[in-house]
């Protein structure tokens, strides 16, 4: 074994440790936490998150970045895309339809603790280097804990440096386009397609820079008019299909509620496996408890810490409970996920399309899958940005995006496990000082929210 491999290997075993049981409780047994110790009160007020987003309550003069629905939108595209298509895909392959119950799950529980996070993102803003206000796990640590949790901080913008990284993004959007494109229309062939690789992943980095040099209120920008797009455009899709099979629609909930609790689909029938795939598969669909979301939301333009909190909600509702279970039921009711071994991840959701729209099927869907995948590097740009001025400070940031962009065009031809693993494991690494400072200050957040819902009529 070379060292190559002997280091796939290593971060392949760290991977499987980090997310392991401890961390599942951390995130799902914290996020039921902050549900009971919240008195459900969250998910009374869903209805103020419409006002929200509406801009009712939007003020040009408050601190921070970006309107409430541009934090939102920004947050979203750093979840959405490959995740909701092949992370679903591979959680039916994996653990069996009773998985996505359990995805469920972690969504039901992720609206309270996205409640928790985003609130304390905006309560516990700092300042950067240059004087800039900044919102994220690491400032909610620093400001809200004191110095002697500053390692935390310094942990999570660590893990972020190495779990914000572009090149899966970059790597499967150019696979997909050449697949899809390159290599039907006869531009390139498997074994000859370096050329058409390395140039796309230049144009990608390109128009990445476009994009990232007008920071967080350029892809604030982008984001809201990206994602709300294709997010109606991936629900009229999925409807097609869902309309197709209406009639059975029923037994295919029945087989997911069923699954759950018996795991009869899963080979050997293990339980365990069905939700430990579908827990960890929720936390990397909609994020709620890693951090990254907090980010965006620390960049929202108010005063009202809660608010944020609110808008943050909507999050693993729209990803998980909406996207997620419209790509559930189309692999379930196409039958696409009993075909047997070797197919799971994108190429079965797009042979699910493919069942019902024939070819037009894996092209309708990289009509989604590439601008989400495109929002998402530029989204993670933004976040590992943030953890590399919170560690070295704003006058070498312009290292770090040469990195980046390096990083994107690298992704895009070369075969990056040992890239994709670290990423992985640096998402559990995440969690760890996200839910700890989380739990740590939920009293503080509790006490915020009965004044701020007390004083706002309606809300």
């Amino acid at each position: 074994m070379n060292f190559l491999e002997s280091l796939e290997s290593a971060l392949n075993t760290f991977v499987a440790y980090a997310w392991g049981t401890p961390l599942l409780v951390l995130l799902v047994g914290g996020g039921l936490f902050l549900l009971v110790s919240s008195r459900a009160r969250p998910y009374r007020h869903l209805g103020h998150s419409i006002d929200l987003l509406r801009g009712k309550y939007d003020n040009p003069d408050d601190p921070g970045q970006v309107p409430h629905r541009q934090a939102l939108s920004t947050a979203l595209s750093g979840t959405l895309g490959l995740g909701n298509i092949a992370g679903v895909a591979i959680a039916i392959s994996t653990g069996g339809p009773g998985a996505i119950f359990w995805m469920w799950i972690t969504a039901l529980v992720g609206v309270a603790t996205k409640f928790y996070t985003a609130t304390l993102s905006v309560m516990y803003r700092g300042r950067d280097s240059n004087g800039e206000i900044q919102g994220g796990p690491m400032y909610v640590i620093r400001e809200g804990l004191g110095k002697r949790w500053q390692p935390l901080a310094y942990l999570f913008a660590i893990a972020g440096l190495g779990g914000l990284l572009p090149s899966f993004q970059s790597n499967q959007t150019v696979q997909l386009l050449r697949v899809s494109f390159a290599e039907p229309l006869g531009w390139v062939s498997a074994d000859n397609a370096f050329l058409f690789d390395l140039g796309l992943g230049v144009l990608l980095a390109v128009a990445a820079l476009v994009v990232i040099v007008g920071r967080i209120q350029r892809i604030g920008r982008f984001a809201v008019r990206i994602v709300p797009a294709m997010v109606m455009f991936y629900l009229l899709l999925t409807l097609g299909v869902i309309g197709y099979f209406w009639q059975e629609i029923p037994a295919a909930f029945a087989l997911i509620f069923t699954d759950a609790f018996s795991g009869e689909a899963v080979a050997g029938g293990v339980l365990g496996t069905v939700i430990a795939t579908g827990i960890s598969r929720g936390a990397f669909s909609n994020e709620a408890g890693i951090g990254t979301e907090s980010l965006a939301h620390g960049a929202a333009k108010t005063t009202e810490p809660v608010r944020e909190g609110v808008v943050a909600m909507v999050g693993p509702i729209v990803d998980t409970l909406i996207i997620c279970t419209c790509t559930a039921l189309v692999i379930l009711l196409t039958g696409v996920w009993q075909q047997g071994e070797g197919i799971e991840g994108v190429s079965l959701t797009a042979n699910a399309f493919s069942s019902v729209f024939g070819g037009w099927g894996p092209l309708l869907l990289l009509i989604m899958v590439v601008p989400l995948a495109f929002s998402t590097i530029v989204t993670f740009w933004y976040y590992g940005m943030k953890c590399f001025v919170f560690l070295f400070g704003a006058r070498f940031q312009v290292v770090y995006t040469v990195i980046y962009l390096l990083l994107i065009v690298l992704g895009a031809v070369l075969s990056l496990n040992i890239v994709n693993s670290l990423i992985i494991g640096m998402y559990a690494v995440m969690a760890i000082p996200t839910m700890v400072s989380t739990l740590l200050l939920s009293g503080r957040v509790n006490q915020a929210a009965h004044a701020y819902f007390v004083k706002t009529p309606g809300a």
